[in-house]
């Protein structure tokens, strides 16, 4: 049988309603892909031929003894879920402020606060809170001239997570993240463009966390607005390099009706 072949989640609702009749003894292939629910029936001349195998009663044994292991872990999952919400009870707006992070949610929120203890007391500055994680480029200096350094190690926990945070943000192309990735990219690449990100969201962690303020986003055209004869620059330079010429003149103010 090749049920994981048609079905993403052989534990999802259709995939457990499929396995828990073949423990049952139901073999017949048609009976058992009409046991699949929602989007999953779409697939049913799919399980039909995927469920045309055999199936023996040591793999009912052994597919029971899978499931209730499963059953058992995700009972002990919701069972730490709800230790760990009564040992955050009294940090729920440090945790609301770190979700209005991009791409930080609250299990990760929980993480920050588990691995930080939630006081930037300890932290004399965002930077320094950046640093502790292992977001900061390091010192490299020869003859006089500073070089770009690895990232020194860090909390490898909150690392990982920072970089996991740093990609998905980057995705939003209205963000300010999103905007200042593609400039650090461009001319630092994107491996460096990405820790920046992530040293970026150390900065947000520290200041939600120490200033308990959410997150305000600066907006993608951040750049712009900050410096627009820069702006300005780019694209003409860009259009010179396509064999362009352009001239950029005020919109006149619109009046009202």
């Amino acid at each position: 049988m090749k049920l994981s072949s048609v079905l993403s989640n052989i534990v999802g609702t259709s995939g457990r309603a499929i396995l828990e009749a073949l423990i049952g003894g139901e073999r017949d292939p048609h009976r058992l892909a009409d046991m699949a629910r929602a989007k999953a029936r779409r697939k049913i001349p799919e399980l039909i031929e995927a469920l045309d195998g055999d199936f023996t009663e040591h793999h009912a044994f052994m597919v029971r003894h899978y499931l209730d292991q499963i059953d058992h872990l995700n009972g002990l999952v919701a069972t730490l879920d709800q230790r760990i919400s009564q040992a955050l009870a009294d940090r729920q707006q440090e945790l609301d402020h770190l979700d209005t992070i991009p791409r930080v949610g609250q299990l990760a929120a929980e993480v920050i606060i588990a691995e930080t203890g939630g006081d930037m007391r300890r932290f004399t500055s965002a930077q320094h809170l950046a640093s502790w994680i292992g977001v900061c480029p390091g010192q490299n200096e020869s003859a006089g001239v500073n070089k770009s350094g690895r990232s020194r190690p860090g909390n490898s926990n909150l690392k990982r997570l920072l970089g996991t945070a740093a990609m998905a943000a980057i995705r939003d192309k209205r963000s300010y993240l999103s905007a200042f990735y593609r400039r650090i990219a461009a001319r630092r690449g994107g491996k460096r463009a990405l820790v920046a990100v992530m040293h970026k969201l150390a900065i947000a962690i520290w200041h939600g966390l120490h200033d308990q303020q959410p997150y305000r986003d600066l907006g993608a055209d951040y750049f712009t607005r900050r410096n627009p004869d820069r702006a300005l620059r780019r694209m003409t330079k860009e259009a010179n390099s396509l064999g362009f010429t352009v001239r950029f003149d005020p919109v006149p103010a619109t009046r009202p009706a």
